[in-house]
């Protein structure tokens, strides 16, 4: 009796997993509209508050780990979230110290309240987002190989590569659109809109780090039949994108709008071509 009230305490629970994330969803796909159209109207909706952003990064993160909650157990998507906001929220803040792995940079105002100094609140919920997201556009693009006994170290390389491409969407919209911080200049001649090259190589190196410690929580250990493709993780990394080349656009940024179309599209064939296998 005990067994079999655990069994259907289960299966409501399971069942309650996509609806949750499909409503989440739905909240991440109208603050997103929100948010895209303060860009582009002459008069902002809500003029110059700064929650709306802060609310989509937030249904941002939520929306993805509602994701995984349709697969994992719901303690390792806790863990999973901890761990990335622990290593992230460390490293950022051992960044803003000592300007160590990342470069030299300052955080501004307009990224709202800190946690504690130096970490403003949303900084570890930027990483929970581009690493999931980034994760689940590479686990849609190398579907075909899942079986492969590589499969592990081509997920963990690849989505290391698209969480660096992310940042370099990211970096002219946080920098010169948002200004929501500023890199201090450096002896070193490669720069993205004042972005050092070291920045990236931090981003790709915390990446692999957080992957170490958090693969494992990732890894569904109950045998079940390979679960259907989910699309809300590309959803996410290509509007967020969007929304960085529409801020580059309006702040007439043109080299960045390249890039981040040629990297949005580039990804979206991969990834759309990858799980039709």
């Amino acid at each position: 009796m005990v067994l079999k009230a655990m069994v259907l305490r289960s299966n409501r629970f399971a069942g309650l997993a996509p609806k949750v994330h499909w409503a989440l969803f739905s909240l991440f796909l109208l603050q997103f509209a929100l948010v895209w159209s303060r860009l582009v109207l002459p008069k902002p909706i809500f003029g110059p508050a700064r929650w709306p952003d802060g609310l989509l990064v937030v249904l941002s993160a939520a929306t993805l780990l509602a994701s995984l909650a349709r697969q994992l157990p719901g303690q390792n998507v806790i863990m999973i979230s901890v761990i990335i906001a622990l290593i992230a929220g460390a490293v950022q803040s051992l960044g803003a110290w000592t300007a160590i792995p990342f470069g030299p940079y300052v955080y501004t105002e307009h990224i709202g309240q800190e946690l504690f100094h130096p970490l403003p609140w949303a900084v570890p919920l930027v990483w929970i987002t581009v690493i999931l997201a980034s994760r689940g556009v590479a686990r849609l693009m190398l579907r075909p190989w899942r079986k492969s006994q590589t499969y592990g170290f081509r997920l963990m390389g690849l989505t290391t590569l698209l969480v660096v491409l992310f940042d370099v969407g990211l970096e002219p919209f946080a920098t010169r659109i948002k200004h929501y911080w500023f890199w201090n200049p450096t002896k070193l001649r490669f720069e993205w809109y004042t972005a050092p090259w070291i920045n990236f190589f931090g981003w790709a190196v915390t990446t692999l780090l957080i992957l170490v410690f958090v693969t494992p929580f990732l890894i569904n250990k109950r045998p079940m039949a390979p679960p259907p493709p989910d699309y809300s993780p590309l959803v996410v990394w290509l509007l967020l994108l969007l929304l960085f080349a529409t801020g580059a656009a309006v702040g007439q940024l043109w080299p960045a709008v390249g890039l981040i179309a040629l990297v949005s599209i580039a990804a979206a064939v991969f990834a759309l071509r990858g799980a039709r296998w």
